[in-house]
């Protein structure tokens, strides 16, 4: 039911009301109450407050201010003016305020556009156990070929480099002394076993990148997976020494081997979770055998917080392993490397390009009873929701896209004020968003403490309402909570020294009745005892006062034109009226909109049908026919009885009146006289007149005719059908002569002497017999 959310809430105060639900609303008009009626009644929904006249309605809403609104930046690579990082505007707008009143959402719009010319940061991290000794040589001149290539993209780019190898403790490495100087075997000459190393920080002499490199050793360790995580932990915390600016940053991660993750640490006897921050000491890590590695949830939340994007170069061995640590690690490609490295320079700028075209949106930690969620809409118009509202891929530098962003509040914090952070992974640049809750109503700041109207200061006078001090209860603070259950105060509560307390329809709270709330809001008790109600009225066609009224205290108060104890009798008389304009036909009287007939013989809704009455054409046919024929007996007598009817003569039946063609009702009759003949007229009252169209009687030629004819015709075929059926008994009479002849009939059986026979018999003369 409507409103029953607010209802139900029970609020006792203005601000507890418009938690409820964006749709509750609290009534500040002082006389708003009815007697038995609790506070709680003023939160209500805005629409049942409006309907019980109520003037002063309290319903803040929320509402949206930019507050910092920088546009995107709009610049090319070759102009003359190069901007320094943090003059590039990439997402706009740059922080907002919103003002949130709990259930009602509240949707800002936010801009992200790939800045062209943008600084890039390549870190290149690389593994210099044994196995990546020909590798070490292709990357010695990777500085100036990378710079090189990397000016096609950007005029502002700077190259870095680290090394790492494993934990100086066994069982990673060998701890005797001659393998420590060097873990290699053989005649290969190894540097000592090292955990993480920054050789080069960031710089943009390609040069210098390429001399420090070729100074560099291999060098070796026991087991496969190498200690990789713990280098990647150090370059991403230790900003200020690796020289990490607010620009893109990319760290390139070089190996031929898996890697080792928290809890390895227990077989070198290390146990202490990695602490996240920065040991680097003269650009070593010096910690590496006290903390244990860090975790993959540890590296991914370390990473995200100084928006590196990681590039994952691995042999081809191990590329199942690293697309699904790139899985859990946002931001971040996996490229084929080959044997000895020789494809990294076209690695780097393919996974560049792949990570560069996806935009994906993360915010901070959400106060509790906050939710935000995303839609986006990217490039040619695709858009997404959900998880999915995040993210545009597919994005080219210049490209435009588009957040919807909506937070809502489903109830007040702790803070009255709290600050997220909403940025795009792998960028620098964020948008704060200030969220102010709206957790009290505007008139409570004009409340008047210790008001007399709360019974002589018990309470504050606030939003038309009084709130209670402590201790004290009841709708103007009357009473201490001390004398709640007191037979005196309880006497008051019952009417006519009745047994029940508030008709049993409410409480007795110092003194005075409050009514209960129903599962519908708009059924209410009231009343000094709560006696009274709005829904325990009579009913008609089982709505209540029969639709035609209202409810109060137990009586239907009806609208104009309507009576009786359901309002369901109407004081209108046009149902009554009959087609001729009287009421009921001039046969009844209208009662309720219905016609009572006086004479029980009419019946119908205008008393209009009398089953046992002659019809209209009988009951005037003599008056018609004297009138237009003579008829027989005194004229005179005629036109007394019949002057009361208007009589027109007219040629043919063609001509009479047809009903269509009149705005009253007609009535066609047909009628014989005393010759037996039939006569046509029509019967209508016009303007309280009644009258008759006639054509004079006369035998129907048509009939006779067609009669005529249909009789010869089958006299004809009647004579037809004798004649046939005596032929055919002629017939039979005699077929059955001849049979019975053919029968009887003698023939002789002598050869006739005419008759020669066709046979001729020739004897040989010679023939012997033999």
């Amino acid at each position: 039911v409507q409103g029953s959310e607010c209802i139900k809430a029970n609020a006792q105060s203005c601000g507890e009301c418009i938690q409820v639900a964006e749709k509750c609303g609290w009534c500040t008009d002082e006389n708003f109450l009815r007697d038995g009626e609790s506070k709680t009644v003023r939160c209500d929904d805005i629409g049942s407050l409006s309907a019980k006249k109520c003037v002063k309605i309290e319903n803040p809403r929320g509402n949206i201010n930019i507050n910092i609104n920088k546009d995107v930046t709009n610049r090319k690579k070759d102009q003359a003016d190069k901007l320094k990082p943090e003059q590039i505007t990439q997402i706009q707008p740059q922080k907002l305020t919103l003002n949130l009143r709990s259930g009602e959402p509240l949707t800002f719009n936010l801009k992200f556009k790939r800045a062209e010319d943008y600084p890039i940061d390549l870190y290149y991290l690389m593994d210099l156990s044994f196995s990546m000794k020909d590798d070490l040589e292709n990357v010695k001149n990777l500085g100036t070929h990378l710079m090189r290539e990397m000016q096609e993209i950007t005029s502002d780019f700077r190259i870095g480099f680290g090394s790492f190898v494993e934990k100086t403790v066994m069982p990673y490495i060998s701890t005797t002394p001659a393998r420590l100087a060097n873990p290699c075997i053989g005649n290969y000459n190894c540097t000592s076993p090292f955990s993480y190393k920054n050789v080069l920080s960031l710089t943009n002499d390609g040069n210098q990148f390429n001399n420090l490199v070729s100074q560099q050793q291999i060098s070796g360790n026991l087991d496969s997976p190498e200690g990789g995580f713990d280098a990647i932990m150090q370059v991403a915390v230790c900003e200020g020494k690796i020289g990490w600016r607010n620009v893109t940053r990319l760290l390139v991660f070089s190996t031929d081997a898996g890697f080792h993750f928290a809890g390895d640490g227990k077989l070198g006897g290390i146990v202490l979770p990695n602490d996240g921050k920065c040991h680097l000491e003269n650009n070593m890590y010096t910690m590496s055998h006290y903390y244990d590695y860090p975790s993959i949830a540890h590296l991914v939340q370390k990473l995200s917080d100084h928006n590196i994007q990681t590039i994952f170069a691995v042999t081809e061995e191990f590329q199942p392993v690293y697309k699904e640590l790139k899985n859990l690690i946002p931001k971040s490609a996996v490229g084929t490397l080959s044997s000895n490295s020789s494809n990294v320079i076209k690695l780097i700028i393919d996974s560049y390009n792949s990570l560069s075209s996806e935009v994906i949106l993360e915010n901070s930690r959400v106060p509790e009873g906050v939710t935000i969620s995303y839609k986006s809409v990217c490039k040619n118009g695709v858009t997404g929701t959900g998880e999915g509202g995040r993210k545009c891929s597919n994005i080219s530098i210049g490209d435009e896209v588009s957040f919807q962003i909506s937070v809502e509040s489903t109830k007040c914090p702790s803070h009255n004020s709290e600050t997220i952070k909403i940025k795009p992974l792998g960028f620098t640049e964020e948008v704060e968003v200030v969220l102010n809750f709206i957790c009290e109503c505007e008139c409570s700041k004009g409340g008047v403490p210790n008001s007399k109207d709360c019974h002589n200061g018990n309470g504050t006078l606030e939003c038309g309402a009084c709130k209670c001090n402590a201790g004290r209860i009841g709708g103007k603070c009357e009473c201490s909570k001390d004398e709640l259950r007191t037979e005196d105060l309880d006497a008051n509560c019952r009417r006519d020294n009745g047994t029940d307390i508030c008709s049993n329809n409410g409480e007795c709270v110092c003194g005075t009745c409050e009514c209960k709330t129903r599962e519908n809001p708009a059924e209410i008790y009231n009343g000094k005892y709560c006696e009274c109600d709005n829904f325990n009225c009579d009913r008609s066609g089982n709505k209540l006062c029969g639709g035609h009224g209202q409810c109060e205290c137990r009586m239907c108060v009806c609208e104009a034109n309507y009576t009786g104890s359901a309002c369901d009798c109407s004081l209108d008389t046009s149902t009554c009226l009959a087609k001729n304009g009287q009421i009921c036909n001039g046969r009844g009287t209208c009662e309720c909109g219905e016609c009572k007939c006086t004479n029980p013989k009419f019946q119908g809704s205008t008393c209009e049908i009398c089953p046992t009455c002659p019809g209209v054409c009988p009951e005037h046919k003599d008056c018609v026919q004297c009138r237009a024929f003579g008829g027989e007996g005194d004229k005179l007598a005629c036109e007394q009885s019949c002057g009361y009817l208007t009589l027109v003569k007219v040629a043919r039946r063609d001509d009479l009146p047809q009903p269509t063609d009149q705005s009253f009702p007609l009535t066609h009759c047909k009628e014989r006289d005393a010759n037996d003949c039939w006569f046509y007229y029509t019967f209508a009252v016009r303007n309280d007149t009644p009258e008759a169209y006639v054509c004079p009687a006369g035998p129907d030629i048509i009939p006779i005719v067609v009669g005529v004819v249909a009789g010869i015709v089958l006299i004809g075929l009647a004579l037809l059908l004798i004649w046939k059926l005596l032929m055919i008994i002629h017939d039979r009479r005699e077929f059955a002569k001849f049979e019975k002849e053919k029968m009887n009939a003698k023939w002789d059986t002598g050869e006739n002497p005419i008759y020669k026979s066709a046979v001729t018999t020739v004897v040989n003369p010679k023939y012997e017999g033999k």
